[in-house]
């Protein structure tokens, strides 16, 4: 029996109790027995000098054996609805472009943000949101336990 706890469980337990921690932005997917099939979170994020108010999506997951269902796919937009409903201005994250494409996610440099590690590359990425200024540009900062991982 395999008990490595996977780090994106770890993280989530120390984004629960950090200053991060917006739960409203938290989701979940239940199966037809109501139990848990996926979850999705946005912590409290940063950009620039100045500490402008952003978010960081992540950890995404879905179970094995109900991926490639749009299980996914429903997490992802109802949190980016959500974000953008309290007035939030971007969403940035670390993954797929070809996955987080399809949501409007675009390079993070294209919009004057840099990831926090630049190896990430296009693979660090930006959402703007309806609050979005052009002028919110800088280092993108995560939420506190991020730095752990």
């Amino acid at each position: 029996m395999n008990t490595t706890v996977p780090v994106e469980a770890t993280l989530l337990d120390e984004l629960r109790v950090s200053d991060g921690w917006l739960p409203a932005l938290s989701f979940v997917a239940t199966g037809d027995r109501g139990e848990v099939i996926g979850h999705v979170v946005c912590t409290r994020g940063h950009v620039g000098s100045d500490l402008a108010l952003a978010l960081g999506l992540g950890p995404l997951s879905v179970h094995p054996a109900h991926q490639r269902r749009g299980v996914g796919l429903a997490l992802v937009h109802a949190v980016l609805g959500a974000a953008d409903a309290f007035g939030e201005s971007l969403v940035a994250l670390l993954g797929s472009p070809a996955y987080y494409g399809r949501f409007g996610f675009r390079p993070s440099t294209e919009y004057g943000i840099t990831a926090p590690d630049p190896a990430w590359g296009d693979y660090f990425q930006v959402r703007t949101l309806t609050a979005y200024q052009p002028s919110l540009k800088g280092p993108f900062t995560y939420a506190e336990p991020f730095d752990r991982v």
